[in-house]
């Protein structure tokens, strides 16, 4: 089984995106959403994410962006990834001419699978607890148990998320069986700020869960 992709975000602060990285996440994210309590400005983005390896993915995190900020974001050079979290367009999610993440919100109408086939072009499918409140990330878990049945159809670009910590991560990779996992609030101790212990709990966890 290839190694498990591991993104934490929700990044606000240089010293947490140093310590993810040295505790072996893959990638990190930042939210231009202004809705969440995570939000990020461009100008901001540099002292975050400058010290960051080319080896770790800087990703930012829309919902339903205006393309000026997306741009705007994506002219500061700090980014590798977008990630789109609304109801955006394939069209809309390609324009960009950069690699993304499409979020699928999970509720007992949606069609995960179908979904992932209609986003053929992202590099991860990532799913999420569907919030009306939260469009930007819940928090909150939902049944992992169909998509153990259903992960082939995602071809190898499945990530969990939503309520995912340090405690269930294992446990939801042993299940599941993703490709990568996403957290934000379940390695925090505050709004944007994040528990160093609690990522490397976290890391630790995703990685003992395919074993």
């Amino acid at each position: 089984m290839a190694k498990l992709w591991i993104k934490i975000c929700g990044i606000t602060r240089a010293e947490d995106a140093a310590a993810a990285v040295k505790l072996g996440a893959d990638a990190l994210g930042a939210v231009f959403y202004p809705g969440s309590k995570r939000a990020m400005t461009s100008d901001k983005l540099a002292s975050v994410f400058a010290s960051v390896p080319e080896s770790v993915r800087r990703i930012a995190l829309f919902v339903n962006p205006q393309r000026e900020l997306v741009d705007q974001v994506c002219a500061t050079g700090m980014i590798d990834w977008l990630q789109f979290h609304g109801s955006e367009s394939v069209a809309y999610c390609e324009s960009f001419g950069r690699p993304y993440v499409k979020a699928i919100h999970m509720d007992p109408d949606t069609n995960a699978a179908e979904l992932a086939n209609l986003y053929q072009s992202a590099e991860f499918v990532l799913l999420d607890k569907y919030d009306k409140q939260a469009p930007g990330g819940t928090g909150k878990t939902f049944d992992w148990q169909p998509l153990a049945e259903m992960r082939e159809a995602f071809s190898g670009r499945l990530v969990l998320a939503g309520g995912l910590t340090p405690d269930n991560v294992a446990e939801a990779v042993r299940i599941v069986r993703p490709d990568g996992v996403d957290v934000s609030t379940g390695v925090e101790s505050g709004p944007g700020i994040k528990d160093h212990e609690r990522i490397r709990q976290f890391i630790e966890g995703a990685r003992s869960g395919q074993d």
